[in-house]
């Protein structure tokens, strides 16, 4: 993977209800950060368009769609194809079986960055439990060891992990999987945010060091007074991260 600058690890979820809301957090924030993440939310309220908006606004930005594909393999492959021709660099879908793993093969091809969803940040080992996830794999990390191998075999580009496993990704791993991690709060911030629905959470400086290539960074940038300084405090803390633990 090519250098990346420290703001060029964050990605901005534009979680938000409407196009102009979305739009306006786009604009101010197309030069602190690198993606912007588009989910259900924001993607079912407006469609496909918002996707064309947001590069007329930030064409040197990426876009990370995140859909969380999950159905049998025919209608996952269609999805993806689907995808490709929006153009986004980088699209998401669940990780737990092979055979919906391998619909992701022509997207990869495209040049599309298929990322495999492992284990949500908000499940605990007794939310598993209660799904009924086989004893063994319990343990979020060893879940979502597993779920990474699955997507390795299946020759998507990337993965989706809390940084409390990132770490033992890259050590099993190293440079063969992108890995991106949700559930960033600053130091700062992991007290202050309320009503807070992640349970696996590290901060931008600790998922960087141990291994994470990119960051997802919504409420800590979103709810700040400032949210172009926000941005620049973590990639300053990027920076100390990477400076500790250099990579490609």
């Amino acid at each position: 993977m090519s250098p990346l600058a420290p703001k060029d690890r964050i990605i901005f979820p534009l979680d938000l209800p409407t196009k102009d809301k979305a739009l306006e957090f786009v604009r101010l924030l197309k030069d602190s950060v690198g993606v912007f993440k588009v989910g259900l939310e924001l993607f079912i309220a407006e469609g496909p368009a918002i996707i064309r908006s947001i590069k007329e606004i930030a064409p040197e930005s990426k876009i990370f769609l995140d859909l969380k594909l999950h159905d049998i393999t025919e209608t996952v492959r269609r999805a993806l194809k689907s995808v490709t021709m929006l153009g986004v660099d980088f699209v998401t879908m669940h990780c737990d079986n092979k055979a919906m793993l391998s619909a992701a093969e022509e997207a990869t091809a495209a040049g599309c960055k298929v990322l495999g969803v492992t284990v949500l940040t908000n499940l605990s080992q007794d939310d598993l439990k209660e799904i009924g996830i086989t004893e063994e794999l319990q343990d979020p990390k060893d879940l979502v060891l597993h779920r990474a191998g699955l997507a390795k075999e299946a020759g998507l580009s990337g993965i989706v992990c809390s940084g409390q496993e990132v770490g033992k990704i890259t050590e099993k791993f190293g440079q063969d999987l992108i890995t991106v991690t949700p559930g960033i709060r600053p130091l700062e911030k992991t007290s202050a945010i309320k009503k807070d629905d992640q349970k696996r959470v590290v901060t931008p400086f600790d998922a960087i060091k141990d291994g994470a290539d990119y960051i997802v960074v919504g409420r800590p940038i979103r709810d700040a007074e400032d949210p172009k300084a926000a941005s620049a405090n973590i990639a300053e803390e990027i920076k100390r991260a990477l400076d500790e633990n250099p990579r490609s």
